[in-house]
């Protein structure tokens, strides 16, 4: 059986991020950042945090329904192709607003497909930490 734990036989893993922006729509204007815009915030995070980003997916698609954006299931898939284990987004609502792409997400961090996500202010991980 292939070894899909990053984590083992090694003391950190090489995390590997995919910067995700998304909007509902180009021309909604409720929105406080435009995708260009979250990738640009992110991209600095990055820089300044020294992530290593090795994607950029951007999408323009309301994220209310499961299975219903094209670019956020090819995220999905290539995370289970490991392509990379972490996601860089500007908030955790620009990935899901639905429990079914949620649940994509949790059953990644449980198989360490996924082992972090990153916002602007906030970091999620499987990784535990002993003292």
């Amino acid at each position: 059986m292939k070894n899909t734990n990053p984590l083992e036989g090694s003391d950190e893993p090489k995390i590997k991020y995919c910067l995700y922006a998304r909007r509902s729509t180009e021309s909604d204007e409720q929105q406080a950042l435009s995708i260009d815009s979250q990738a640009k915030e992110m991209l600095q995070l990055a820089q300044l945090e020294g992530l290593d980003v090795v994607d950029i997916k951007r999408e323009s698609h309301s994220a209310k329904s499961t299975g219903q954006r094209p670019v956020f299931n090819e995220l999905i898939n290539d995370l289970k192709a490991g392509k990379f284990n972490a996601i860089l987004a500007w908030h955790p609502d620009r990935l899901s607003r639905n429990a079914g792409d949620l649940g994509a997400i949790v059953d990644l961090m449980d198989e360490h497909r996924l082992i972090e996500m990153r916002t602007f202010g906030q970091k999620f991980t499987n990784i535990i930490q002993t003292l």
